[in-house]
């Protein structure tokens, strides 16, 4: 414990103007599945957040929650007016539950469309667009002029008996992507109007939805630029827009810094606002650490008020899905590098990505800005967070799946009962989970079933437990 009291993980960070963390721990943002199908906060959502706070984490971020009001499936969303009384008793969940020691950030999230990978004979009889270049591709490979005046109805019957070879050769790369992986817009599809208004529509999204968290009574909002989702890929090098959001790196930031600006004018200089942002992509043609450095820098000039730094979580690698499913974007090489397993190279999975955001605050730092950096992966031991610390790679390290396996590892330690944490077996079972959209647990605890347990809820499978056991200090540890 009193090795605990004089450590910097256990110490106090100033974050933005008004907003002091009591200490540097951190829970980042796990989206949980456990929203009702329309977006609302449910008992559920209530639950899992209240068990995390009573570890009382310094900070705690909501999952990715959309900002938009467009159906998403059990996910969050801030939207619109009608979420807020259910995220305000949220907040006040939360405080509750860590009798006030935790600040509470919500993330926020734009995506674009990503559908399930179809039945090819519901694909070619539905989904696909019968153009006359398709109607070309099939002339000249079948050497027969007719095919180029014939009807949809006989394309589409000639497509769903066609043979691989006849598929790969007829249609187009985005067309036999839609056919392998499911439908996937990217923000470079200009032809797409509302692709091309992006840059108009989400700033102001971003701007309102941030309004609403702060009459929610949250400390802060983190805003989502990270992984697979809309501003990571206009961040991306592989963003090839022709409209000045595209190309260069000064293009690329170009958005996010607008929608930075625009959240910053409606909440104010007294509101956290923070970005997750990646430190690689990981993916052949993405951004590099390079351009993280170079983007962090912009985001620190421009005011952020922390950067939290991810790697990977990539759509450009991710494995083929089964007919029925969508495409996840955890599952190839930057999905790995995003939640390393034990079953790892020589390196392990433990804090790999902490070079990226060492590198990211030395930058800063050395451009005379003190913007601080939030690091997390593979973190799972106080010796590991306060090295961390001590050598200046980060100013706050966060825990997902640790945090999950034991949400009181915090508190265990910080009252030096750091021989109680159950430390996480890095399996990735909840991410298993999270993929099949299924409400996530750990599998540490999540078959302890009492069924006298009052306080005991399931999983909608009846078989897992949705919260980790309870946890009070000993009789002599101090109370806190």
């Amino acid at each position: 414990m009193e090795e605990a009291a004089r450590s910097r993980w256990f110490s106090p960070i100033r974050l933005g103007r008004t907003v002091t963390a009591a200490e540097r721990t951190w829970v980042p943002a796990m989206v949980p599945w456990r929203a009702t199908a329309d977006g609302f906060v449910t008992p559920e959502v209530l639950e899992w957040y209240a068990r995390f706070a009573e570890g009382q984490p310094g900070v705690l971020v909501v999952e990715a929650t959309g900002i938009r009001d467009v159906a998403s499936g059990p996910l969050l969303r801030i939207g619109d007016d009608r979420f807020i009384p259910g995220l305000r008793t949220l907040v006040e969940t939360v405080r509750e539950r860590s009798r006030g020691r935790t600040r509470l950030f919500i993330q926020l999230l734009d995506f674009v469309a990503v559908r399930r990978r179809p039945e090819p004979r519901r694909f070619f009889g539905r989904y696909l667009e019968i153009t006359d270049s398709l109607r070309a591709q099939i002339a000249l490979w079948l050497d027969e002029p007719r095919w180029r005046e014939a009807k949809d109805d006989d394309v589409r019957a000639y497509l769903s008996a066609a043979d691989r070879v006849t598929l790969e050769t007829v249609l187009t790369d985005r067309e036999l992507e839609a056919l392998d992986y499911g439908y996937r817009e990217r923000i470079w599809d200009m032809h797409l109007p509302h692709i091309r208004e992006l840059p108009h529509v989400l700033p102001p999204l971003f701007a309102e939805a941030a309004r609403r968290a702060r009459e929610a009574g949250f400390d802060g909002v983190e805003l989502h630029y990270a992984h697979a989702y809309t501003m990571a890929s206009f961040l991306s090098r592989l963003n090839v827009r022709s409209d000045g959001y595209g190309g260069a790196r000064e293009n690329r930031v170009r958005l996010p810094l607008e929608a930075l600006a625009t959240v910053r004018a409606r909440v104010g200089d007294d509101y956290v606002v923070g970005i997750r942002y990646l430190g690689d992509e990981v993916v052949a043609g993405g951004s590099d650490l390079e351009d993280a450095i170079w983007f962090g820098a912009r985001f620190a000039e421009a005011g952020v008020d922390y950067l939290s730094v991810s790697k990977g979580g990539r759509f450009e690698d991710a494995k083929q899905p089964k007919v029925g499913e969508a495409v996840y974007p955890y599952t190839g090489a930057s999905g790995y590098e995003c939640m390393p397993t034990v079953l790892s190279d020589e390196r392990g999975p433990f804090g790999r990505n902490v070079p990226l955001a060492a590198s990211i605050r030395r930058a800063i730092h050395d451009a005379g800005r003190s913007t601080p950096v939030v690091t997390s992966g593979g973190i799972t031991t106080f010796e590991q967070a306060e090295s961390i610390l001590a050598r200046g790679e980060a100013d706050c390290v966060a825990a997902a799946r640790q945090t999950l396996a034991d949400p009181d590892w915090f508190r265990k330690i910080r009252l030096g009962r750091g021989d109680l944490v159950r430390r996480c077996e890095f399996t990735n079972y909840c991410e298993g989970l999270d993929q099949r959209h299924k409400q996530v647990t750990c599998k540490l605890w999540d078959r302890q079933l009492d069924p006298s347990d009052p306080a005991l809820r399931l999983a909608t499978d009846g078989k897992r437990r949705l919260s980790a056991p309870s946890w009070s200090p000993p009789d002599d540890a101090p109370a806190g």
